[in-house]
């Protein structure tokens, strides 16, 4: 990708590049990027539309039975305790939603040209919303969200799509010190995802940094839960992605998520205080359990 780039930069004049990245409004840039496709989609014929419905991954269809998924969410929406607000979210966000708040790759992005980019984190578009709501006065913020993403990066392995579903958890609040918030943050989800996933739930921690939530673990989260909540003190997957701590959440092995604290919220309202927790599952894989 980058070698073709560069291939298309070099048969410019200087400065070219400057003057697409910088020296346009988004809405000149727009203008220009909407005629070159209005162009190019005027030369795509029936047969071309046909190849590329067959051979493109982020266009072919889902091998999931939507029957039986829209039963896996009415069952999720029915245990979500009242305390989580749903959201309906757009499948757009701004252009880098991704990249400026969770470091991801944009190449791992399918960005448009009208300055956003297609939803690929439900939990990324949540922790905004979030952080809109606690700059509005809200004390908590309890947010949830199913939804569709597509991601760029190359998938391998049977059952992998570039387009899934997720139900997502994102939570929001003020640091009250000695870990007691994320504590609290932490019951709220775990809580929820055994009721989802009912005894054979298979909730983990790993804490990346030590910090003072590894103690509530132990006299907190683990007395109130009462359930297996094992530390998997080896895990290294997301290490740099949470913020102290990452979460896993499955059933029979069969990879169904993860989670953990972030500095998202934090970022955001620019307040080092804002502690932000985010858990999601991926539906296609809960209903092929059938969980």
């Amino acid at each position: 990708m980058s070698q073709v780039s560069e291939r298309f930069w070099a048969k410019l004049p200087d400065g070219s590049r400057d003057a697409l990245v910088d020296g346009l409004s988004q809405s000149e840039l727009q203008s220009v990027l909407l005629d070159v496709t209005r162009e190019r989609a005027a030369k795509v014929t029936p047969a071309r539309l046909l190849r590329r419905w067959q051979q493109d991954r982020f266009v072919r269809p889902s091998d999931i039975n939507p029957r039986q998924l829209v039963k896996t969410q009415q069952r999720l929406w029915e245990l979500l305790p009242a305390k989580f607000e749903g959201v309906q979210l757009s499948p757009v966000t701004p252009l880098g939603t991704c990249s400026a708040i969770a470091t991801i790759n944009q190449n791992q992005v399918v960005s448009t040209i009208r300055g956003t980019e297609v939803a690929s984190d439900p939990t990324n578009e949540l922790a905004i919303e979030a952080a809109v709501r606690r700059r509005a006065g809200q004390d908590r913020v309890h947010l949830a969200a199913c939804q569709r993403v597509i991601r760029a990066q190359p998938f391998d392995g049977p059952g992998m799509f570039a387009h899934f579903e997720l139900f997502a958890l994102v939570s929001s609040a003020r640091d009250t010190g000695s870990g007691r918030t994320e504590a609290e943050l932490l019951i709220d989800h775990l809580g929820f995802w055994h009721d989802v996933l009912g005894d054979e739930a298979e909730l983990s921690f790993t804490m990346f940094t030590p910090s003072a939530v590894r103690e509530r673990i132990d006299d907190t989260v683990r007395p109130a839960l009462k359930l297996a909540f094992t530390e998997d003190a080896e895990r290294t997957k997301s290490a740099t992605y949470y913020a102290g701590l990452g979460l896993g959440i499955d059933r029979a092995g069969s990879g169904l998520g993860d989670g953990g604290f972030t500095t998202w919220t934090a970022d955001l309202l620019g307040d080092a205080k804002e502690r932000c927790l985010t858990s999601c599952i991926s539906t296609e894989r809960l209903t092929t359990i059938g969980a």
